[in-house]
């Protein structure tokens, strides 16, 4: 019998039949084996941010590489540039990962929350039937109702000094009263053959660790490990005219012509610059 837990709508935890939670052990049985790249996966109900968590925990010594850490609710999920990132309990994929590449130079790393939307995009491609584009650096976008809406976002923070954390956030069931903004969408808006959250979870973390062994087999080139053509292969900001709003009020408009090879987007101005953009936000101006 499940306990009753008075802050949740009709003081039971699982009142909405429509999000069941996930199942841990099916989850640490699919994903957690010998010689992998999992090596413990923990869900927790509710916290603020999994990846402040995970961050603490491994500068506490207390994860080993492979560490996951799923929350069924985020009460202070953060994007990029401490932008806030909230759901209904259940409603979407919260988690974060722990890796440590330590045979990949350092210079390499900023490639990693790259790989990981390579690996989001292949999974829900898989597992949700979904087709999801990238926009760089770090957005997955959705087609709904024929127009592109952000379903997740990905952010990666150092862990000491041989450790990554990447978040990664997903909205799944989300309907569309229940969207924070009118231009984000979810898998489910999105026309997705499955929204069971178990198998999109392990879809997700299989694909991470196809992609992360891949890329770090070959010392963490982005060319050589095929990672830097997969990527441009699905990112939607290539072929667009964009604005590049950098940091210290600059902004760039020109033609996004390709992710070079430190990850940054290449920029063909209208001044017939091609400027590399390695930090910033990124607006869509006209369609590829």
């Amino acid at each position: 019998m499940t306990p009753r837990d008075a802050s949740e709508p009709n003081g039971s935890r699982w009142s909405d039949l429509d999000r069941p939670p996930l199942n841990i052990t099916a989850l640490r049985r699919g994903l957690v084996r010998e010689g992998g790249l999992w090596s413990e996966v923990e869900i927790v109900q509710r916290t603020g941010s999994t990846n402040s968590d995970l961050v603490a925990r491994a500068a506490e010594g207390g994860a080993a590489e492979g560490a996951v850490l799923v929350a069924e609710e985020q009460t202070a999920g953060r994007g990029r540039l401490d932008r806030q990132w909230t759901a209904p309990p259940r409603s979407g994929l919260f988690f974060s990962v722990l890796l440590k590449p330590g045979e990949v130079p350092v210079a390499r790393w900023g490639w990693l929350p790259l790989l990981t939307g390579v690996a989001v995009a292949t999974g829900l491609a898989r597992a949700a039937g979904v087709d999801t584009a990238l926009k760089w650096p770090n957005d997955l976008l959705v087609t709904v109702g024929g127009e592109e809406r952000k379903a997740g976002g990905i952010l990666a923070e150092r862990a000491g000094d041989d450790g990554v954390v990447i978040g990664v956030g997903i909205n799944v069931t989300l309907k569309e009263d229940e969207l924070p903004v009118p231009t984000a969408g979810s898998l489910a808006l999105a026309g997705a053959v499955s929204t069971d959250r178990d198998p999109l979870l392990r879809a997700v973390l299989r694909s991470l660790e196809e992609w992360y062994g891949k890329w770090r087999a070959a010392g963490g080139d982005p060319g050589v490990s095929g990672l830097q053509e997969a990527y441009a292969a699905g990112c939607a900001t290539l072929g667009r005219e964009v604005r590049a709003e950098l940091p210290g009020d600059r902004a760039v408009v020109g033609e996004a012509v390709a992710v070079d090879g430190d990850g940054r987007l290449v920029l063909a101005t209208g001044e017939g610059v091609q400027e590399p953009v390695g930090a910033g936000d990124i607006v869509h101006l006209r369609p590829a």
